[in-house]
């Protein structure tokens, strides 16, 4: 019986002291360090879209790095475990078509991998998002494919060429 109530007091005494630390180590600079992580996620997003727009699957590839590193630097705060494990698994997925991007160099077929990885961007946008950010849901209503830009202006980037103002705001963040 002793032996439990130590172990209780001992793992009661871990737990409090892990809650001090955590409320401690939420400082200004930590703040801004973790929207500046996001603001990188969020532009580097945007300039890989944007490379689809230009139809420069070199950039695509440059820029789904950036991309890539970017969002493996990040990590989720204030979710439940539940949450936590999506956000986490998604994030994974997330970083796996990037790293379909960078490995395929033809437009067309990394075109086909960005509506996959936008669609799932899109879900993670509100925890990616810096707080000072719009992000816009638009949405190609010929194909139903979906991308994410911080403008209410329609740049589609899988129809640059034929259809560069075709789309719609869905959504806002």
């Amino acid at each position: 019986m002793k032996k439990l109530v130590v172990l209780a007091f001992l793992y009661l005494s871990t737990f409090a002291q892990a809650q001090l630390t955590s409320k401690e180590e939420v400082t200004p600079d930590l703040v801004e360090k973790r929207e500046a992580q996001k603001k990188e996620i969020t532009k580097n997003y945007l300039a890989l879209k944007n490379s689809f727009i230009v139809s420069d699957s070199l950039a695509v590839a440059k820029n789904a790095e950036a991309f890539k590193n970017s969002l493996k630097n990040f990590r989720f705060k204030k979710l439940s475990l539940e949450k936590m494990n999506e956000a986490t698994t998604s994030r994974t997925e997330i970083i796996a078509l990037a790293d379909q991007l960078i490995a395929n160099k033809n437009i067309n077929k990394q075109r086909k991998v960005f509506e996959t990885l936008s669609v799932k961007y899109w879900e993670q946008a509100s925890k990616f998002k810096a707080a000072d950010a719009t992000l816009y849901l638009q949405v190609c209503p010929m194909t139903g494919a979906v991308w994410t830009s911080d403008s209410k202006e329609i740049k589609n980037p899988y129809y640059p060429k034929n259809m560069l103002t075709c789309g719609e705001v869905k959504a806002s963040l």
